[in-house]
């Protein structure tokens, strides 16, 4: 028997501690085949701060949403043994130490037969999920949304922090570059050289303009195309337009709108999905109403029918 969400005609939305979309708070992931696990660490952010407490306001925003996946045409919790398994207990004041506790925590969810959705917490944290899961499934494919390329190489003489997990992870050989694709790229760069390690080691990059100009059917055909294999997504909340989602700690101007960032995710339905993440939503910048984490939410849940079309056999 699969768990459920709380039923809305038995119990009100506001009511019970807040668990995603009201799921089942579940410790054990034995017997899930999806584990919903936050990650409250900002330590890693390089402007605002704030992201630490995305995971919490997430979860509250997401007691609205339904459990039928109208566009995708699936009921995810038919298919799918859903639980969240509540926060991993990362260390505020040692982004080492956090990322023991998150690989250690995201191992024990794989070895269990589970497949990870991460709330972050900054994006610093995508690089130790990826460490455990490149231990069970090899070198996987990435598909990164984002504002930015997080491929820089040391920050203040440290090689760990929110922009630069996708090169660290590039060279630990946690991800292949030729399958690695990123979407919605903007905003003033330091130079052209930023890209030297993109063509060193083939990664793709379709920016923004691409994206308005080429439409979304075109870019999810693209990342398709490129993202063979076990794959993983990681959703940076400043990939869309702070218009839609100001509650971000490095907010870019000229982004996906909330449509066009459900279209994208919709269309990862098609991969060999071994996880994902969402993050860098501080909700202490969100504007009215928490749209920001309401966003972050519903694009959970479009993750969560993904993973669900993916699957063959309704359990």
């Amino acid at each position: 028997m699969t768990h459920q969400p709380r039923s809305s005609f038995q119990s009100p939305r506001f009511a019970q501690p807040a668990t995603f979309m009201r799921l089942p708070h579940v410790t054990d992931p034995k017997g899930l085949d999806v584990a919903i696990v936050g990650v409250p660490f900002d330590g890693g952010t390089s402007y605002r701060p704030g992201s630490r407490y995305g995971p919490r306001e997430i979860r509250n925003q997401s007691s609205l949403i339904r459990p039928y996946g109208f566009f995708q045409k699936v009921s995810p919790f038919d298919r799918l043994n859903v639980a969240d398994a509540g926060d991993i207990d990362a260390a505020p004041v040692s982004i080492e130490k956090c990322y023991e506790a998150v690989e250690a925590r995201i191992g024990d969810i794989a070895d269990a037969g589970a497949r990870p959705i991460v709330i972050g917490g900054d994006h610093s944290i995508s690089l130790p999920v990826l460490r455990a899961l490149a231990k069970r499934h090899g070198p996987v494919a990435l598909v990164q949304f984002d504002a930015h390329i997080d491929t820089w190489d040391e920050y203040f003489g440290g090689k760990y922090f929110h922009g630069t997990p996708f090169r660290r992870a590039i060279e630990e050989r946690l991800v292949d570059g030729r399958r690695f694709v990123q979407v919605g790229i903007r905003g003033p760069m330091f130079s052209e050289d930023d890209f030297d390690f993109h063509r060193e080691h083939g990664i793709t990059v379709i920016d923004i303009e691409r994206v308005k100009d080429r439409g979304v059917a075109w870019v999810v055909a693209e990342i398709r195309r490129i993202a063979t294999g076990p794959a993983y997504m990681t959703f940076d909340i400043d990939g869309v337009d702070p218009a839609f989602a100001p509650g971000t700690g490095t907010p870019e101007v000229g982004g996906l709108t909330s449509h066009e960032a459900q279209r994208l995710v919709r269309g990862l339905g098609a991969l060999s999905l071994v996880g994902g993440d969402i993050v860098e939503v501080s909700p202490l910048y969100d504007g009215p109403g928490q749209i920001t984490a309401v966003l972050a939410s519903n694009l959970m849940f479009e993750f969560l029918c993904a993973m669900a079309c993916g699957t063959t056999k309704p359990k």
